[in-house]
């Protein structure tokens, strides 16, 4: 990828990423250490990802905990993930934010917040910047609400910040994926991987490396600030659509093993949400895969010379990493 098209004018000053620990946190820190700034971890236990890394336990629920980690920072990364359960997100995704926001705008710390697609709901064509929210499940709706606070205040001139967006992600480390789970862990089994949904309609994917380093270009380049972006996503494996059937049989290519895959039906996934919960949450989110999901980076391709890695290359990485 390319450098930012925009020099920085952050400097050498503290960059702290809320939500150590996750995947997106240490791809994150990686290219952050790379340019050569100075990190803070923040987590209810955070982990060094560099040695230099200073570490500050606090909890996003405690607004006072919150601005003190916050304290001293130039730019702060909200890239903090939540137990995967609707009741969850909703008493506890609008408290972080806004904790979140209160430290930055009392510290003068420049806001970047990674967020997802929920919001957006079902899309008939591509996702972009531009898409309206529009949210079909109790995970969206809070996803739509907390994007909203936190726009309403930049609008507001309350501070700085942006919103980095992507799709479902892939990468190495990322044990809690969606390909991870349905193709890499189950062939690392010799077992067949499996799809939920039409293994035939679109569905793109973000490389976790390139969130990374997207996310510190954008976080070090001040005219980003008051906007929303979409995060480098390739739009093609092999110069075809991208599709469940499509990723199944490289992946099976890299591992050796014969081109298969088991597509569940959504009858069997609603069975199986009784006995386990993280099936019985991802029910509301079966929209999809029974719909095209094709998530475009056009805008952030074109503002910053930034080129996803192609899928062929993700998928190699993803699988020698685990292997």
């Amino acid at each position: 990828m390319a450098e930012p098209h925009t020099a920085s004018s952050s400097g050498s000053g503290l960059h702290t990423v809320l939500g150590a620990g996750g995947v997106i946190a240490r791809e994150l820190s990686l290219q952050l250490a790379r340019d050569g700034r100075h990190i803070r971890q923040v987590g209810r236990h955070p982990a060094a990802v560099q040695a230099s890394d200073q570490l500050k336990t606090a909890d996003l629920l405690d607004a006072s905990a919150t601005a003190e980690a916050v304290a001293g920072s130039e730019v702060v990364y909200l890239v903090a993930g939540l137990a995967y359960d609707a009741a969850v997100w909703q008493a506890h995704w609008p408290r972080v934010m806004q904790n979140t926001i209160d430290a930055c705008r009392r510290h003068g710390a420049r806001l970047v917040f990674f967020d997802n697609v929920y919001a957006y709901g079902r899309v008939d064509g591509a996702m972009t910047e531009d898409t309206p929210f529009n949210p079909c499940s109790r995970k969206g709706e809070v996803r739509a609400a907390i994007a909203s606070t936190l726009l309403g205040a930049m609008r507001r001139g309350e501070l700085q910040a942006l919103i980095a967006r992507s799709a479902d992600f892939y990468g190495p480390g990322a044990r809690l994926s969606l390909l991870e789970a349905v193709f890499f862990a189950r062939l690392r089994a010799g077992k067949a991987p499996q799809w939920v949904g039409n293994p035939d309609l679109a569905h793109t994917f973000t490389f976790t490396p390139d969130a990374g380093l997207a996310l510190v270009a954008l976080g070090q380049t001040p005219e980003a600030f008051g906007q929303t972006w979409h995060l480098p996503t390739a739009q093609s494996l092999d110069g075809a659509a991208v599709t469940g059937r499509a990723l199944a049989r490289a992946v099976c290519a890299l591992a050796g093993q014969p081109d298969r895959l088991q597509v569940a039906p959504a009858w069997l996934l609603h069975a199986m949400g009784w006995f386990v919960p993280v099936l019985r949450e991802n029910r509301e989110m079966m929209y999809q895969y029974q719909h095209g999901y094709r998530f475009e980076s056009g805008k952030i391709e074109q503002a910053f010379g930034l080129r996803p890695t192609p899928y062929s290359e993700g998928l190699a990485r993803t699988w020698r990493s685990a292997a």
